[in-house]
């Protein structure tokens, strides 16, 4: 089974109440470095808006009619909203919607119960984490000139709406035309709740959402129809997407962005899975690359940085256990696809930064 793959893809039908239970979790401080320890899970609670008929009926609609992409984002929200110790990010359990927010908790309170070393959706937790701090530094790369930042598949991520650091920022969300009508009806229902509109204040310069396809060969033309500078310093999100693309489909995305960085200083941030990751029985994943140092550069990035989840820049205090499934995966070269003391496949997730600008090096 692969617990970097799966441990936030909860489907399962569970009982309303989501209550605090005990659990033994190390996190970080606000403060230090430190891993003082949650004796209980924090409480959830679901918010009134998710029992609105309107809110119900569009989470409905996501369950009956979505196919596995696009569900993934309300997957993701569902992990922030239920990790909120770690991260901010207050539309989270709309976006989520409640059964996503009830599976998940459930998992989790399992995992405690049974003294988990790895609790559903720690993962989720660090790539999110990790996407953020990546983000905030590309940004200050530029000086804090101007700047834009894509989110490509950007489902329900509500960054613009959360990060302090893209007040400078014109952002652009890219996904299907569906998944933007429901975000923004989502997004309307906290809007219009009296109690909810205060946490919708937009922290970016400017939003623009972008109804295309990433799997087509139209959808930078609608990016830039839609007002974006190609030579204009650019932030490039894609964050749980790659994965999901067949390779022909992935590589000329990343060929496309990788095109940039003949304009301009292109910063791409990125997550990729490896091949066992992806060749699980159940896998509904198909792009992969065991090697994305290696390949960015052949693409025209000039500087790449490989991060696996518990390396220094990718823990956040949360992955103090030696035996966990991370910690003990980071142990082993990367080229094995099976560990050696159980024969399980290494199921890897990279978490990629690569850059290039015009008067760049190839190595």
């Amino acid at each position: 089974m692969s617990y970097v793959l799966h441990s936030f893809l909860l489907v399962s039908k569970l009982p309303p109440t989501l209550k605090a239970f005990p659990c033994n979790l190390k996190t970080m401080s606000s403060q230090d470095n430190g891993s003082p320890e949650f004796p209980m899970w924090p409480e959830f609670k679901l918010p009134d808006l998710l029992s609105t008929d309107t809110v119900r009926q569009v989470h409905a609609t996501i369950e009956n009619e979505w196919d596995p992409l696009q569900r993934s984002g309300c997957q993701t929200a569902a992990g922030r909203a239920l990790w909120n110790h770690v991260i901010h990010d207050p539309l989270a359990d709309i976006l989520a919607g409640e059964s996503y927010l009830k599976s998940f908790h459930e998992k989790i309170k399992k995992d405690c119960v049974n003294k988990a070393r790895e609790i559903s959706g720690v993962i989720l937790a660090v790539r999110t984490l990790w996407f953020d701090s990546k983000l905030e530094a590309a940004l200050h790369s530029f000086n804090d000139a101007e700047a834009q930042v894509v989110f490509l598949g950007a489902g329900m991520d509500a960054r613009a709406y959360r990060l302090s650091c893209l007040k400078e920022s014109n952002v652009f969300e890219v996904d299907f035309p569906d998944v933007l009508q429901i975000k923004a009806t989502l997004l309307k229902a906290v809007m219009d709740s009296t109690n909810n509109h205060q946490c919708l204040m937009m922290t970016a310069k400017s939003i623009t959402r972008v109804a295309a396809d990433i799997r087509s060969n139209n959808w930078l033309e609608k990016l830039q129809t839609s007002g974006f500078v190609p030579e204009k310093n650019t932030v490039w999100v894609l964050e749980g997407i790659l994965y999901y693309l067949t390779h022909s489909e992935a590589t000329q995305v990343l060929e496309t962005i990788a095109d940039k960085c003949s304009l301009t200083h292109t910063v791409l941030l990125a997550d990729f899975m490896n091949k066992p990751s992806t060749t699980l029985s159940n896998s509904t994943f198909h792009f992969y690359s065991d090697w994305p140092d290696h390949l960015l550069p052949s693409l025209g990035f000039s500087h790449v940085k490989l991060s696996q989840i518990g390396d220094p820049d990718a823990h956040f205090g949360l992955m103090h256990d030696p035996l966990n499934l991370f910690n003990k995966l980071r142990s082993l070269p990367r080229s094995l696809y099976t560990h050696p003391d159980d024969g399980t496949p290494c199921c890897r997730l990279y978490l990629v930064e690569a850059s290039g600008s015009p008067n760049q090096t190839i190595p």
